[in-house]
């Protein structure tokens, strides 16, 4: 059993260390769990107990998570990849490069709202690329309501929304 959540761990450790961006649990499940190595339950334990021990930071953002792998995370994951069978390795492998532009795409876009001192609502819609602001757009509502339905909507309209400010704005 303990051989088992180490190798979930290595798989995790693994797949953010081949990327360049963070990866939320929906990406990281989906590979995981779509290839049948674990269950969604002994997956959140395995993500658990990485941010636990310092191997990877969870951020959390508007109900959904985003992974990051630490300095501590990417040693761990270079001293010990052999422990990966090869098989995996190219699984993951296969499973990155398909996916890649969607799972990138899919983490750029962020959306967070809170309440402000003056009691309204600020959202936060952004689109980062290589850890760089292409948008960083706040609004002010005065509702939670219409926040939360800004930030959902942000993630299925940002192209166009940044698409139209720079044809109005170019």
């Amino acid at each position: 059993m303990a051989e088992s959540f180490t190798l979930y761990k290595l798989i995790i450790l693994y797949m953010l260390d081949k990327v360049d961006f963070p990866l939320t649990t929906s990406q990281i499940s989906e590979f995981v769990l779509d290839k049948g190595y674990t269950t969604y339950f002994k997956l959140q334990e395995t993500l658990s107990e990485l941010a636990v021990s310092g191997l990877i930071r969870p951020e959390t953002a508007h109900n959904r998570t985003l992974y990051h792998l630490t300095e501590i995370g990417a040693e761990t994951i270079l001293y010990f990849n052999k422990k990966i069978s090869y098989a995996i390795r190219k699984d993951i492998d296969d499973f990155l490069r398909e996916k890649q532009y969607d799972l990138k795409e899919e983490v750029a876009v962020k959306a967070n709202f809170y309440l402000n001192t003056n009691s309204e609502y600020e959202v936060r819609c952004q689109i980062v690329e290589n850890g760089s602001s292409l948008i960083d757009l706040k609004l002010t509502v005065p509702t939670e309501k219409e926040a939360e339905a800004i930030a959902n909507r942000w993630y299925s309209k940002s192209q166009e929304v940044y698409a139209l400010l720079l044809s109005n704005l170019l």
